[in-house]
């Protein structure tokens, strides 16, 4: 059988490789003519061959397809260039579940999706399961906790199904030195690191997860150019053998799911699994107070109680992804004092909800790349009492395959009753759709600047991945 690996972009070549090294018959497919000669060579040493769509025409017998979610072709597309062939088709995610179907059976395993709060939900569940020395792949980059200590395996790595098996080898190569000796090079015994995992994905799950988690749909944005969805592509969590999945999101999107172990969790609604009893709102420290009841666990336990604790969660959103965490670690079994513990540790992460304090100003940033008008809205509904404070929204461009929807944001603003600044890219164009004239400051730095020296406390709002920001 041949494999065709298409988009050589979002993780195709770890793909098309770890096929190739397993024996397979590899073709491969640059549809976005991105392929750095690097590792147009690595493809040339494993025999994977380069090829055009057309030439499909030369084939015989069996092509397996594999392709990733996003993918602005259809089935009937690819099959026209060659209908004679049989076809059988996966997607990214399903190839790599394939691939480490047999990894780690022996260690709690968390795949965790959705439209918002994956990446802060990632960094609270490594505080609850920091005794077990996560390995972690997010968009914050690989990395791996040893003794609490972060060992970084790979910074600049996105969030594609390919890069698990990534984090995964490179967590290997640390752990399993070479040595050179006169037979040539043998590795030593594996010595693992890791005692737990948690993966970070943007579209879907790739199902190896002891638990997948679906945080939200907070906007169901089209994908595969509008010919598929991401309500769609995150259906995918329930291929993991215990799901948890926000009560709105399941009774909206998947109503007709069967899966017999979904928990799901709700900051209203108490027919879920886990709900949000009590809380009081605080930008530094949210009492919160959970009841949860009739829970399955990855043991095939059910779990009922309540827990109460404070977290560093100043809003609606931040507390949803906290209770979404909670019921996460209930169904993996972690006792109630290590959850508390670890929600009351987690303090924010640099390019998510962080607050900080520059002599007289407290600065609230949220940076994200998936900013849009529910986010911003969020955001400055936690702050409450604005009189004191600047807001500056804004951001970069092409940071997501989701773009931002600028006349949602500017008629939003236009409702607003604080001082508003707009700022970047997104915040210049902004301005040139909303009905009020407000200041543009381009550089965002000197939003900072001007905050401080007004001695004006500052909401700061921008559409941007952290690691772009971070010299600041």
């Amino acid at each position: 059988m041949n494999n065709l690996v298409i988009d050589l972009t979002h993780g195709g070549v770890k793909i098309a490789v770890s096929l190739a090294k397993k024996g397979k018959n590899v073709l491969a497919y640059d549809i976005y003519g991105t392929l750095k000669s690097i590792d147009e060579k690595m493809l040339s040493i494993y025999n994977v061959d380069l090829i055009q769509l057309e030439d499909l025409s030369y084939f015989k017998g069996d092509m397996n397809v594999i392709y990733p979610i996003h993918l602005p072709l259809t089935r009937e597309e690819i099959i026209s260039y060659n209908p004679n062939l049989n076809y059988s088709f996966q997607t990214h995610h399903e190839i790599i579940g394939e691939l480490l179907k047999d990894w780690a059976c022996d260690i709690p395993k968390v795949e965790i999706t959705g439209v918002k709060g994956k990446t802060s939900s990632v960094f609270m569940l490594k505080e609850i399961l920091i005794d077990k020395n996560p390995l972690i792949l997010s968009s914050l980059g690989s990395l791996l906790y040893e003794n609490e200590k972060e060992i970084v395996l790979k910074r600049n790595i996105s969030i594609t199904p390919a890069n698990i098996k990534e984090t995964i080898d490179l967590a290997y190569k640390i752990a399993n030195p070479v040595c050179q000796i006169a037979e040539g090079v043998v590795k030593s015994e594996n010595l693992r690191k890791y005692n737990s995992a948690i993966f970070e994905s943007s579209l879907g799950v790739s199902g190896i997860g002891d638990v997948g988690v679906l945080l939200n749909i907070a906007e169901d944005y089209p994908i595969a150019k509008g010919r598929s969805s991401a309500s769609e592509a995150k259906k995918q969590v329930f291929r993991c053998k215990t799901v948890v999945c926000e009560k709105e999101a399941l009774d909206m999107y998947y109503q007709n799911v069967n899966h017999e172990r979904t928990n799901t969790f709700s900051l209203t609604d108490p027919s879920a699994n886990l709900y949000l009893a009590d809380v009081k709102y605080s930008l530094d420290e949210t009492e919160i107070n959970i009841s949860y009841n009739d829970v399955k666990t990855i043991n095939n336990n059910v779990i009922s109680g309540k827990i109460n604790l404070k977290a560093f969660a100043p809003g609606k959103h931040n507390v949803s992804n906290v209770i979404g965490v909670i019921l996460t670690a209930l169904a993996l079994e972690i006792p109630h004092e290590n959850i508390i513990r670890g929600i009351e540790n987690y303090k924010g992460i640099p390019g998510r909800t962080n607050k900080k304090q520059n002599g007289n100003t407290v600065i609230i940033e949220e940076i994200n790349p998936g900013i849009n008008t529910k986010a911003i809205e969020e955001s400055i509904n936690m702050i409450g009492n604005l009189d004191d404070y600047y807001v500056a929204i804004g951001g970069d461009y092409g940071i997501t395959c989701e773009e931002i929807d600028e006349d949602k944001v500017s008629d939003f603003i236009d409702t607003l009753n604080c001082k508003i600044i707009l700022t970047g890219d997104v915040g210049k164009s902004i301005s040139k759709k909303t009905s009020e004239k407000y200041t543009v400051i381009e550089n965002y730095n000197d939003v900072y600047d001007m905050a401080i020296r007004d001695n004006k406390n500052l909401l700061f709002i921008y559409r941007s991945d952290y690691r772009k920001l971070s010299q600041r």
